[in-house]
């Protein structure tokens, strides 16, 4: 059980997330903060030097959920599914939760970076991808690459709207991609694109597309039923 003092913490940090994951960066300041989480200037800076040192722990504990959802998608079976179970749970801590959605907007130090968070998930993504089919492909860091920019382009679109969040995205785009992510497919593939001297642009190339694609249909839809 928190005890006050840890509650009156956590209802900073929470009331920073909020401002932040709602609004920008700018539009946490020290009167907004307090106003939301309902506590004084001087309990805030019981706990926090700063706004930066308090928008430092909205990192950390974005961080922590991330890395937990890396943790959990990554230690399950079948690995080949494992950057799809991460896409489908960072979409939706991202669609569901502030402090992620926050956080990944932030600096280890609390600032607007660079880098920040997204560019270290991203760097994680790389990594826990290429680890995991190192002995299962030929050229996993190309897939990891491919990774990244699946998850990165999802990332940034949820931001202007969140229908590239959800679930079904992200499970229709890995319809695609899981193919490659197999030990049987992925020699020909790379194989392929490894001719033209850059295989990671390539199928960066190739997803930039289906995303593309994909989305202006979803806009001409709108736009044709008056939304």
């Amino acid at each position: 059980m928190q005890t006050r003092s840890e509650q009156t913490r956590q209802a900073l940090v929470r009331a920073a997330a909020e401002l932040i994951a709602n609004g920008r960066l700018a539009d946490a300041g020290l009167v907004n903060i307090c106003r939301r989480a309902g506590v004084s200037r001087g309990a805030l800076y019981h706990h926090f030097s700063s706004i930066a040192e308090l928008n430092a722990a909205v990192y950390e504990q974005a961080h922590e959920r991330v890395v937990a959802l890396m943790d959990e998608a990554f230690g399950s079976s079948p690995v080949e599914d494992a950057p799809e179970r991460l896409l489908i749970a960072f979409c939706e801590a991202l669609r569901t939760e502030e402090l992620v959605r926050a956080g990944i907007q932030l600096a280890v130090d609390g600032s607007a970076g660079p880098p920040r968070l997204r560019d270290d998930v991203l760097t994680l993504v790389r990594g826990r991808v290429a680890d995991t089919h190192r002995d299962a492909v030929p050229a996993p860091e190309d897939l990891a690459d491919l990774a990244v920019v699946v998850a990165a382009g999802l990332e940034t679109l949820g931001h202007t709207d969140a229908e590239w969040w959800d679930a079904k995205t992200s499970k229709r785009l890995w319809a695609l991609l899981r193919p490659l992510f197999s030990t049987g497919a992925v020699a020909g593939a790379l194989s392929a694109v490894s001719a033209g001297g850059v295989v990671g642009s390539a199928g960066a190339v190739g997803v930039v597309g289906v995303v593309g694609t994909e989305g202006a249909g979803r806009r001409g839809r709108r736009e044709g039923e008056g939304v």
